[in-house]
């Protein structure tokens, strides 16, 4: 076994899902520029283009898929695509997610049914539909994007926490039954950060005073800020780690 640790992933395909912007779009231009050939799938088809663009122009090689995790029809389009112009696919990294606040005494289950198919449904899908080709290759990565409130409850945030605690255990069961097969499954768990996506709480002063009252590095992080432990668990460097969530909190949870 050779001592050497390398994050290049050179000849290495990805899929990122929710790659039109925020943590997704970071991720996105982090594996491209270790020199990953990556798929980028969204359901916003001009945001995808943009991204594409900008990958194509730093010398990278991007696909882009439009893709709603909703319905399994796309998701297998997305990995057909993907075997068919790229070859195989070696990361998966589960981005994509939607939410909105509301009490849970005023959830309505439409609303609540929307968020677990997207966040945890549709990366369990996807995920089952990659690992199928990656066992035909000898392994692979899935990376889930979950969040710190897997961890811990939050006023009117009840549905998007609960579909990433269940994503953070499918992370876990995924692990264990396809370690055999050689594919590594973890979680990285943002913390609060920069997006439009969450707007509403980092926007509001409010929320967002209370919110980092409990972070010790006392700011909101930069999306660019998350990959670092995406590209470290899509690495060599992360071979025998399975099963694990890395939190990219600021010190949130340890406080």
């Amino acid at each position: 076994m050779s001592s050497r640790i390398s994050y290049d992933l050179s000849g290495a395909v990805a899929i990122i899902t929710g790659a039109g912007r925020g943590i997704g779009k970071a991720i996105a231009l982090s594996l491209a520029a270790a020199q990953a050939s990556v798929v980028v799938a969204s359901r916003n088809g001009p945001d995808l283009d943009a991204v594409t663009a900008e990958i194509r122009e730093a010398g990278g090689k991007a696909v882009p898929v439009v893709a709603d995790l909703t319905s399994s029809e796309q998701i297998e389009h997305l990995v057909e695509v993907t075997v068919g112009e790229c070859g195989r696919i070696d990361i998966l990294v589960n981005n994509a997610s939607t939410s909105h606040m509301a009490p849970l005494l005023e959830f309505s289950q439409k609303g609540w049914d929307r968020i677990f198919d997207t966040n945890c449904r549709g990366a369990f899908l996807l995920s089952r539909a990659a690992a199928r080709k990656m066992i035909d290759q000898g392994g692979g990565k899935i990376i889930n994007v979950t969040t710190v409130g897997a961890e811990r409850g939050s006023m009117g945030m009840a549905a998007y926490n609960a579909s990433k605690a269940a994503l953070k255990m499918l992370t876990m069961c995924m692990a264990v039954e396809w370690a055999p097969y050689g594919i590594n499954v973890n979680a990285v768990g943002p913390g609060l950060t920069r997006t439009e996506f969450s707007r509403p709480i980092w926007d509001h002063a409010e929320r967002a005073s209370r919110y980092l009252r409990a972070v010790p590095k006392g700011r909101v992080a930069e999306p660019e800020e998350i990959v670092g432990a995406v590209l470290f668990l899509a690495s060599d460097a992360s071979n025998f780690i399975t099963g694990q969530s890395i939190y990219v909190d600021g010190g949130f949870l340890a406080s």
